[in-house]
């Protein structure tokens, strides 16, 4: 067994002796290309970050008109004179009780406003035929039921007051 292993190491060295002696961690790229691809990496994923926050809650006017008529989506029993706004939410959403309680505060005291909720945690064939992607989504419906404004993630108030004066003074005659 001695001679096996002064052997074994006598070959080892014949086959590393021809060879310079490396590092343990060889490095692929130099060390200010690794950082200046680090840096672009972290500045493309914080631009990509603020653009995707800044769009969360904003209001968009659908492109296509959609209806929604009495018994069209689930609560949603007879149409307010004003504006119906249809809060979609799921169990696990973290932003959707708070959502539910501003958009209470603004409904409350104003008969012209209703405001219905939609759980989507059963209801994913809903989810896809009206295109939602993220909950809290909430839909700003006229005295007709033509979906007006349409509002991705947890909005601000001022965001859906804006977007309640908008559908109801189309409304109003001039």
């Amino acid at each position: 067994p001695a001679a096996a292993n002064a052997s074994r190491r006598a070959v080892t060295r014949r086959h590393t002796a021809d060879r310079p002696a490396t590092r343990a961690y060889r490095s692929c790229m130099d060390l200010p290309v690794a950082l200046a691809v680090t840096a672009a990496v972290l500045g493309i994923a914080a631009i990509a970050g603020f653009l995707l926050t800044r769009a969360r809650g904003r209001a968009t006017t659908p492109t296509n008109e959609q209806r929604f008529g009495a018994g069209a989506l689930p609560g949603l029993d007879a149409l307010a004179p004003g504006s119906t706004l249809v809060l979609f939410s799921t169990e696990f959403c973290a932003s959707c009780p708070s959502t539910r309680r501003m958009l209470g505060g603004v409904v409350k005291g104003r008969d012209d406003l209703d405001l219905i909720e939609v759980d989507l945690t059963h209801r994913a064939d809903l989810a896809r035929d009206l295109r939602i992607l993220q909950t809290p989504t909430i839909f700003a419906l006229d005295a007709d039921g033509v979906l007006r404004t349409r509002c991705g993630g947890a909005p601000r108030r001022e965001h859906v007051l804006a977007a309640i004066d908008a559908v109801t003074t189309e409304r109003q005659p001039a």
